[in-house]
């Protein structure tokens, strides 16, 4: 896989984790979250702060947090599936439940040796999907851990891959446009079989010889305002010191975050939905129109 850093990209990524980074809140993933299938196999190690995800024959893992939360920051460092990974996805998501689900995606979509994994971003609001957007990485994301973050307040969601801002969905509900604001959304994490699909369209199967397969993943950290029902969709809005996702400096992207998205979508954005005029038939979503960044 092709791996290259740009020095533009690096310079302003010191700058961007230095600003981006207020209090950090520990949620270790053996106190915050619990397995919800295949803990036979995955496992919590590293005084609770190291998960790793499997997917065999028998099954694939997942885990979600116990809490859900609105508004804030969830992080975690990924290494994802080494080799050939094709029809595994990783996914790393927030949600709530229910066929009006709001939700935010990291789906990383495996590849046959050689090729780019996919980084996948979505968004639903009250279960209606169909936002996406996708990328190839500019680093090989099987040789290390990297950190990816969302991040998201009454303002905006904004998806973060080593601190570089790839993605930007903001709220212009005022103007008929949803946003997932009303909902608490726990934290997921998954490893599984989609060789119907996450592959060419589901041409690449699984190599079930190249199993098992692990993801490995580090310093969980939720870093947002905790749901403790509908008081939070004001309590966890209303501008304050205490919830720091509300502060100006999260409600528009700096000149220089602005600079490092624009070269992550110039030279490694792969599909945009608001490009897709033949999938809508010309009726494209009326976020498709407004500026996000």
């Amino acid at each position: 896989m092709a791996s290259f850093s740009h020095p533009l990209l690096v310079a302003l990524s010191v700058l961007a984790i230095v600003a981006f980074r207020p209090t950090s809140v520990d949620a270790k993933f053996s106190k915050s979250t619990y397995f919800t299938w295949g803990a036979h196999h995955a496992s919590v190690s590293g005084n609770g702060e190291e998960l790793q995800l499997v997917l065999d024959k028998t099954s694939g893992s997942a885990i979600q947090s116990k809490r859900a939360f609105l508004f804030g920051s969830i992080e975690m460092l990924i290494k994802l599936v080494p080799g050939n990974s094709a029809g595994t996805v990783t996914a790393y998501y927030v949600s709530s439940t229910g066929d009006r689900h709001d939700e935010i995606d990291f789906e990383f979509l495996g590849n046959v040796s050689g090729k780019p994994y996919i980084i996948h971003t979505n968004v639903y609001v009250q279960g209606n999907g169909s936002r996406e957007q996708q990328f190839y990485p500019w680093f090989d994301p099987t040789a290390d851990y990297h950190n990816y973050t969302i991040h998201w307040n009454p303002t905006a969601i904004v998806w973060y891959v080593d601190s570089v801002p790839i993605r930007v969905y903001r709220n212009y509900e005022s103007q008929g446009v949803p946003f997932p604001n009303k909902q608490g959304m726990r934290v997921y994490s998954s490893l599984w079989n989609a060789d119907n699909w996450a592959t060419r369209g589901g041409l690449e199967k699984i190599d079930w010889n190249s199993a098992p397969f692990i993801a490995r993943y580090r310093n969980f950290r939720a870093r947002a305002c905790k749901w403790n029902g509908p008081p939070s969709i004001t309590q966890c809005a209303v501008s304050s010191p205490a919830n720091w996702w509300t502060s100006p400096a999260y409600k528009q992207l700096s000149s220089a975050k602005q600079g490092q998205m624009k070269w992550v979508r110039d030279n490694h954005m792969i599909y945009n939905y608001c490009n897709d005029f033949k999938r809508f038939n010309g009726n494209m979503p009326p976020e498709c129109f407004k500026p996000q960044f």
